[in-house]
């Protein structure tokens, strides 16, 4: 295993490497330094006094996941979030075909481990929770999952459009019998293992007719994570809406509050010198509305609320709210704080841009009056084989090298592995014309200083010509060596599928496919808990 600074990358976020490395630079806008073991223990003493209701909440949890068969080890987590005593650390993410791209199996190792640890060094119980985004309504995000098949073509696989998608929410939209279809053309397009007829079965079990989307991806979750403890929560479930009741209310009596909060959050980000992830409407309302039809924003006119083009009164939406708090949805500003009310989260593991937007939500949640998490980054991974590891040793190559256009970086392999003659015969000739270029301009000006411009001009004449035949001899030596093509091809969409790092682009079972379903178990053996490097491991 190696691992890497983040901050090599380009996509690499300042804001991520500034949390864990100069936390004082941004520490205005967190709850507190993730490194400071201090930090942990004030954050679990406050958490621990916070309002909510954990009992209700656990009987809750226990009828979904016994409804969807999870492991007896995540049920006794539940048991275990009854005691007001207990904690969590929290991640989540939507309800990607399949379970979405690589990173969404790193957020569930990294939860798995902060729990572990926090138990170990601060003797308290710490339960992994993953939060199914099941209220969002962007299906094209959800909708399709990408593999590499056996000629390392990215190949994405997508489920056929459901009644409704696109404006109800995707827990709201039920597989039907075209989800097997999508699954026989995901297990064609994957290379064939010793693994891909479970793959088939196991998905099978999960993403069948009948099934809803969000509640299909929070199964697969139990299968793939439940026997380690993670609790798996789908965030549309009626129940869990009035526990936080009062945030929906508190909403719509400051409507505006939460989007000013933000807005002034996001200055302060600028003059620390990160770009804020959001800019808010001013009239905008943290909340959505449950329509039959579809998830619908919510609007502020004056002293009324525009939900769905109809205009209505403040004190009939709030009275709806209050009666009916499952036909309100948290947007992305409010949800973080619906999450930390109804769990008991010292620690909230984000991706990058989620830790953009939470990073301005500090005063929102002094607002509201919910404590607020520590933030720390995800785990940042690329998994390789034995033989991609060894191609890049081969060649001397670091996962940075990698990280161009393909023939540009296959260029750069091919230059290295020239004979050594043709490129000192080349540096020779360079050099050569350099050497008798200057005697040459030297002589010409004493016959006819005029000259010297003629002389340039020619000399760059052939330097072209030799920079020109240095790249005839790159092609030559490409085309000749169909083997170094070869390898670099698999080696290079194994890392950057589609020019993009693995774990965003990867699916789920492209990687069961290969390495087997204990992968969860081995992630957690071998992934390190240092999320402000890279690493690359051999599975």
């Amino acid at each position: 295993m190696t691992s890497i600074d983040l901050d090599r990358f380009p996509w690499s976020r300042p804001l991520t490497t500034a949390c864990l490395r100069q936390f004082s630079t941004v520490a205005a806008l967190f709850a507190g330094d993730p490194r400071d073991p201090q930090a942990w223990r004030d954050m679990v003493t406050r958490v621990q006094r916070a309002k909510r209701d954990p009992a209700a909440m656990s009987r809750m949890l226990t009828r979904h996941l016994s409804r969807r068969g999870a492991p007896s080890q995540a049920l006794e987590a539940v048991g275990a979030l009854a005691d007001p005593r207990t904690v969590a650390v929290v991640t989540g993410q939507q309800a990607g075909l399949f379970g979405g791209p690589l990173y969404t199996l790193l957020k569930a190792v990294t939860a798995i481990q902060l729990a572990r640890r926090m138990e170990h060094d601060l003797g308290v119980r710490a339960v992994p929770i993953f939060w199914v985004e099941a209220e969002d309504h962007d299906w094209d995000e959800v909708r399709s999952v990408h593999i590499l098949d056996g000629e390392h073509n990215l190949r994405a696989v997508a489920a056929a459009d459901l009644p409704g998608a696109g404006q109800r929410p995707i827990g709201c939209l039920t597989l039907n019998d075209g989800i097997s279809a999508t699954i026989l053309e995901l297990v064609a397009a994957l290379p064939p293992s010793d693994f891909t007829a479970e793959l088939q079965l196991r998905l099978g079990r999960r993403y069948r007719d009948g099934i809803g989307m969000a509640q299909a991806f929070a199964g697969w979750m139990d299968d793939l994570f439940g026997a380690h403890g993670l609790v798996v929560f789908e965030a549309d479930a009626v129940e869990a809406k009035p526990l936080v009741a009062e945030l929906f209310l508190d909403e719509l009596d400051h409507a505006g509050r939460t989007a000013r909060l933000v807005g002034e959050a996001g200055v302060a980000m600028k003059a620390l010198g990160h770009a804020p992830q959001i800019e808010p409407q001013g009239d905008s309302v943290a909340l959505f509305y449950l329509a039959e039809h579809a998830r619908v924003a919510i609007k502020r006119r004056a002293d009324e609320f525009v939900i769905d083009d109809a205009v209505r009164s403040a004190a009939d939406v709030r009275r709806e709210a209050k009666n009916h708090p499952e036909r309100f949805s948290p947007n992305v500003l409010l949800r973080p704080l619906v999450q930390d009310r109804l769990f008991p989260t010292v620690c909230y593991v984000a991706g990058p841009s989620e830790l953009a937007y939470q990073a301005q939500l500090g005063g929102v949640y002094r607002a509201f009056g919910v404590e607020r998490p520590l933030l720390l980054p995800r785990a940042s991974a690329t998994l390789l084989d034995a033989a991609a590891l060894r191609f890049l040793e081969r060649h001397h190559l670091s996962l940075e090298d990698l990280h161009q256009e393909h023939e540009t970086a296959l260029a750069h392999i091919v230059v290295r592995s020239l004979p050594t003659g043709v490129e000192q015969a080349l540096r020779g000739t360079q050099d050569a014309v350099s050497e008798r270029g200057r005697t040459l301009k030297d002589a010409v000006n004493l016959l006819d200083p005029t000259l010297a411009g003629a002389v340039d001009t020619t000399l760059d004449r052939m330097r072209n010509t030799l920079q020109s035949l240095h790249g005839k001899i790159v092609q030559a030596a490409k085309r000749n060596d169909e083997t170094l093509r070869r390898q670099f091809t698999r080696t290079h969409a194994l890392v950057y599928p589609g020019g993009a790092p693995q774990e965003r682009v990867l699916g789920v079972p492209f990687f069961l496919n290969r390495y087997g379903f204990d992968l969860g178990q081995r992630l957690l053996d071998t992934l390190p808990l240092d999320t402000d490097r890279h690493h690359v491991l051999s599975i």
